[in-house]
């Protein structure tokens, strides 16, 4: 059942394994404990930081494959994207699986929007197991889209670090986990922001209008929800996030975190927080997923945000469009 931009699953598909990676930088994070593996080098044997988010991505699916008891062949999709130009990073890891592979691009929304279009696939039954993964990696993305790193180029205070790590979700309607119940697919929203160095004010829209779309089509509330998480927003993008919600009369409380502002401690010195496709793929795929699975979550809205600008279109001037998917997962 759908309502404008929102899916009820009727057969609500369920996240039977899931695994994820991170950085070194991560590794100070106080959600470390819940990250299934931790590089110590961020180059981890490769010649590249492209390489090596491509080996991540590599590593993700295949490994939250294996927790599921299955072997890649038993995979029907491989749905997939990141922030590289073409999406190399999902592309070349696909070669490895020999699988339908279905890439997107939803800059850091991947987590979420991959996962939503994963559970209409296997909710309708054209398929019944699907892997959703994304990952980014700083040092590839920095210079995909800001400065080269060699420049050591100097980084304002609204400015995010993104998140070296990634995740992987497996969705079938066969066996146990978590269930995703609803999905809300998100509009283009753009107020006008042309900082590439200020993600989370360019974003935070986009995951008002989402989340209001949502709360209108489910006839829910904030406080139906043991959690809802945005992707990264940061720290500032989330205080927007609170002031625009509140100014459309709903109060986000005490059960509304962030990735990216959480994820990073403050002697870090990341400024506003994490950004990232693979910043709310690792929170999501580690510490959520098992909050959920021991209880102590039992209703989730999972909102991840993305901001759909490339080099080009920033060097012309351009605004930033925002994006933001959500899921629910449910106990």
């Amino acid at each position: 059942m759908s309502s404008k931009q929102t899916i009820i699953f009727k057969n609500q598909p369920k996240i039977i394994s899931s695994y994820s990676i991170a950085g070194p930088k991560e590794s100070y994070s106080v959600f470390a404990p819940y990250f299934d593996l931790v590089l110590k080098d961020d180059l981890w044997d490769c010649d590249s930081y492209e390489m090596a988010e491509r080996k991540m991505l590599e590593h993700v699916i295949f490994n939250a494959i294996e927790r599921a008891k299955m072997n890649p062949k038993d995979i029907d999709a491989l749905i997939c994207g990141d922030l590289l130009n073409q999406i190399i990073s999902s592309s070349f890891a696909a070669r490895k699986f020999d699988v339908t592979y279905i890439g997107l691009f939803g800059a850091c929304s991947t987590m979420a929007e991959s996962l939503a279009v994963g559970a209409c696939l296997v909710d309708a039954g054209y398929f019944d197991k699907v892997a959703c993964a994304t990952a980014s990696h700083f040092s590839s993305v920095e210079r995909q889209f800001r400065m080269p790193l060699e420049l050591g180029s100097q980084r304002p205070p609204t400015a995010q670090w993104t998140v070296t790590g990634g995740g992987c979700s497996i969705l079938s309607n066969v066996g146990k986990g978590p269930k995703i119940t609803t999905a809300t697919f998100g509009k283009v929203v753009d107020y006008n922001i042309t900082d590439a160095n200020n993600m989370g004010a360019a974003m935070a829209p986009s995951a008002m209008n989402t989340m209001i779309q949502h709360f209108i089509n489910t006839n829910t509330t904030p406080d139906d929800y043991d959690l809802i998480v945005t992707g990264d927003l940061g720290k500032l993008g989330a205080e927007i996030l609170i002031d625009l919600m509140e100014y459309n009369g709903y109060k986000l409380g005490q059960n509304y975190m962030d990735c990216g502002h959480c994820i990073y401690t403050n002697e870090q010195n990341t400024f506003m927080g994490g950004s990232g496709c693979g910043c709310s793929a690792l929170m999501l795929n580690s510490y959520i997923i098992q909050k959920i699975r021991e209880k102590q979550y039992n209703k989730v809205l999972f909102i991840a945000t993305g901001a759909l600008l490339s080099t080009t279109s920033s060097f012309q001037g351009e605004s930033i469009p925002g994006i933001a998917h959500a899921i629910v997962i449910e106990n």
